[in-house]
């Protein structure tokens, strides 16, 4: 999700105060906008991560961590999460402990472009609908590339561009006018639901997020559209 360069202050804040300002109703509003399809998303990112090494996962801009809960179903030994926003972390961390889920699943605050962990530490890094709210893209897919050891791959699941009528049409008018209004209606903070639709129609996608991948020294992309080509997979290899 782009903010703008000539708001005061950097987007990475912005973005923290963002998701800081409503955690509280993210879940809701995720499930809710999406109509429920955002779940079945994941499940399909997890299937594909199960298709290779998984011993240790990284999990970057995990959020409240829907992703990481789905990816315990692997029995990785380790899932570690990370996100600026301290009140998405809090609670993941709950939903985590609920589910009894906190040996496997553990969390801390750090910034995606400058992640604390070893080279080559994780087998998989995945980021699911966070990597449009990275400052310096580029910076943060470098991070993710470095942290993965040899073989191991890095997996985006992103909003992409759908093409084809009449979704194309459909899509620009629900992420326009039906995901703003109710996505201010529920959170309570009129700017988010407006920087959704505006970061997916800045931010690359499809092949043009290939090139970028390529360019900064993954070996292959995969591009798995989803729905339409509403949301993209890729898969990176290291």
């Amino acid at each position: 999700m782009e903010v703008s360069t000539e708001h005061k202050g950097a987007k990475k804040e912005q973005v923290r105060d963002m998701f800081n300002n409503i955690a509280h109703r993210y879940d809701f509003l995720n499930h809710f906008l999406s109509l429920g399809i955002d779940k079945r998303w994941r499940k399909r990112t997890i299937r594909e991560i199960s298709k290779v090494a998984h011993t240790n996962i990284l999990d970057v801009a995990t959020g409240t961590a829907d992703l990481a809960i789905e990816a315990a179903r692997l029995n990785p030994q380790q899932i570690t999460g990370i996100d600026i926003s301290e009140k998405m972390l809090e609670l993941g961390r709950q939903k985590v402990a609920e589910k009894k889920l906190d040996k496997i699943i553990s969390f801390q605050v750090a910034d995606s472009e400058n992640l604390p962990f070893d080279d080559a530490k994780f087998d998989v890094a995945m980021v699911a609908f966070g990597i449009r709210n990275f400052q310096h893209l580029e910076t943060g897919l470098k991070e993710m590339r470095r942290v993965v050891r040899e073989n191991g791959a890095v997996f985006i699941l992103e909003f992409s561009h759908p093409e084809k009528f009449p979704v194309k049409q459909f899509y620009s008018f629900y992420s326009r006018f039906i995901l703003p209004f109710w996505g201010k209606f529920f959170s309570g903070d009129n700017n988010a639901y407006n920087y959704l639709p505006e970061s997916i129609r800045n931010f690359p996608s499809g092949r043009e997020l290939e090139k970028v991948l390529l360019h900064v020294g993954y070996s292959k992309v995969k591009i798995m559209p989803l729905t339409f080509g509403v949301v993209t997979l890729y898969i990176a290899s290291v």
